[in-house]
């Protein structure tokens, strides 16, 4: 039995990593900011153990990785700016070192290692070289678009109208995950590590056009969804970063062999598109309040 720590366990791709973990019968030391927050009590009653952890404060990764065999490690640019994630992935991996893990399992995206141009993938690009470089025994798992994320943000705003506002044209395909089966990813590469360790892998479990996945959510949902493809324009003048992630996946493409992937790692159970929308509280989440909008004077 191992003990993990999993670093940004109280969001997407770290608690679904956690409940991975615990699911294999692995020990989880769930590393957050917020010890006190509600998805920590979650995973504490599922049996995981809490620690304050803060990429920023050296001296607590010290703390927190003493006596882990393997670390989850999660790194973000939004919320602050690439230079930021860079600097705080360096800090994880040399705790990492210095804590002489058994195993480090890097979360990345897909294609990050292919000179995309964009921002937060040649970030994540510049972590995965800082942990080669490194005497921590590694992998990088490297997901695609998230699924996750057609559940909040401008997606859901879009969906309320019966809109799937999305900066691609309809019939442009791309790569998608789950953060389940991110998790359910992670807890494998940790199970069976001496498979896992020195390799980089990109991961998906299925591709949709735009069109297929307002499809999708019009059968999960139960309302009438059609897709709009919105200007880059319009996401440029929000962020740069995502406009140049956008026109990456409709120029060059976002694949990733979804196949291969099915055939080799049946155990992780690859979600389709189709299966992770009917698996999601729409009413709930469409009928959600909405944000106050704030207005200056």
């Amino acid at each position: 039995m191992l003990t993990v720590a999993v670093t940004g366990a109280t969001g997407a791709q770290g608690g679904a990593t956690a409940r991975a973990v615990l699911a294999a019968g692995h020990r989880v030391r769930a590393l957050t900011r917020r010890p006190d927050s509600a998805a920590a009590a979650e995973l504490r009653a599922l049996g995981a153990e809490i620690r304050h952890a803060d990429f920023g404060d050296r001296a607590s990764l010290d703390a927190a990785l003493t006596g882990a065999d393997a670390l989850f490690a999660v790194t973000t640019p939004f919320g602050t700016d690439t230079a930021t994630e860079v600097r705080q992935g360096r800090t994880l991996v040399d705790a990492a070192a210095a804590a002489r893990l058994g195993h480090l399992v890097l979360t990345s995206a897909a294609h990050a290692d292919r000179g995309t141009g964009i921002p937060h993938y040649e970030s994540k690009h510049e972590i995965e070289r800082h942990l080669r470089a490194s005497d921590v025994p590694w992998t990088v798992i490297a997901p695609a678009a998230f699924m996750d994320n057609y559940a909040g943000g401008w997606t859901m705003a879009g969906l309320r109208e019966g809109v799937f506002g999305w900066p691609m044209p309809a019939d442009r395909p791309f790569a998608l995950i789950s953060a389940a089966d991110i998790g359910a990813f992670a807890a494998l590469a940790f199970s069976r590590r001496k498979e896992f360790v020195g390799r980089r892998i990109d991961i998906a479990s299925d591709t949709c056009t735009p069109e297929e996945i307002a499809t999708a959510l019009t059968t999960a949902t139960g309302c009438p969804i059609t897709h709009h493809e919105v200007a880059l324009d319009h996401v440029r003048a929000h962020s740069e970063d995502l406009a140049a992630m956008f026109t990456y996946f409709t120029t060059t493409g976002l694949d990733v062999d979804v196949p291969a992937l099915r055939r080799a790692y049946p155990e992780v159970g690859w979600q389709t598109f189709a299966q992770w929308a009917a698996e999601q509280n729409w009413p709930g989440l469409l009928n959600a309040p909405r944000p106050v909008e704030r207005t200056t004077a």
